[in-house]
């Protein structure tokens, strides 16, 4: 896989060590492209509780009227994404932050029940050629969410949605999804062990059961969602795992693959 889509939260990426940023490095300087569409949900509730502007989900989703866009677009292509392109840079990679409006990288349209939710945004399509000319010049683009449509109205795209559209668009099947666990556990003889393969059915049963509970079920939902497009399986690895992305890359092995079964 000389390609890939990466999507990771931004409070976790901010966590990870240096090793992972230089294992970035690596693959780069060794001809494989990756491509980063992040998220920021924790700063983005952080910075609205600051300004005093109350956090409201329907179904998982930001409400997100004009003064939430603002500060979403703020904390997602400008304190998160420059972050996230100045730890690459300060461990060698070459590295190009975006945000979704730059170049129409990301179409959007308003989601079926904006009445409920505002300016949140459905893809409608992703500028692959901008995208490739980044790579080509041997950069890496880390993509901020945010998508525009044609009248130059901006929408809050939620990042896995976003992440699925532009592994699609690049024509990429796979996708690394980098979280704070190894993958999708099942208990088996009194033990955790990974999951080194699932379906969307087998998650649902799991759901179900209880066997995926917590927080773990917003993390393998928001991974299903990216499975959409051209995009044929998912990858949910452990960041914190010295080499993670090498070892998905080209040994396989390593976490759960999500596929639609």
């Amino acid at each position: 896989m000389n390609r890939f889509v990466m999507k990771c939260g931004g409070s976790t990426l901010a966590a990870l060590p240096d090793v992972f940023f230089q294992d970035i490095r690596e693959l780069q300087e060794s001809g494989v492209e990756t491509v980063i569409v992040h998220g920021g949900g924790p700063a983005i509730n952080e910075t609205l509780g600051k300004l005093g502007i109350e956090s409201r989900f329907v179904n998982g989703l930001r409400v997100t009227d004009e003064a939430t866009l603002e500060v979403v677009e703020m904390v997602l292509a400008g304190r998160i994404n420059k972050e996230i392109v100045r730890k690459l840079q300060q461990n060698g990679a070459r590295a190009l932050g975006l945000s979704g409006t730059d170049g129409l990288l990301i179409e959007a349209k308003p989601v079926a029940n904006a009445d409920e939710l505002g300016f949140v945004g459905d893809t409608v399509g992703v500028n692959a050629e901008l995208i490739e000319g980044i790579l080509r010049l041997g950069y890496l683009p880390v993509i901020a969410p945010i998508g525009i449509d044609r009248g130059s109205q901006r929408y809050n795209i939620n990042a896995d949605t976003a992440a699925g559209a532009v592994a699609s668009g690049l024509g990429v099947e796979r996708m690394i999804v980098v979280t704070d666990v190894p993958g999708i556990m099942r208990t088996a003889d009194g033990e955790k062990q990974v999951l080194p393969e699932v379906t969307f059915a087998d998650i649902e049963e799991m759901i179900a059961s209880g066997e995926i509970y917590g927080g773990m079920i917003p993390k393998v939902r928001a991974a299903m969602s990216c499975l959409h497009g051209d995009v044929k399986e998912v990858l949910i690895v452990d960041g914190s795992v010295p080499k993670v992305l090498s070892k998905a890359v080209r040994e396989g092995g390593i976490g759960t693959r999500i596929l639609r079964g």
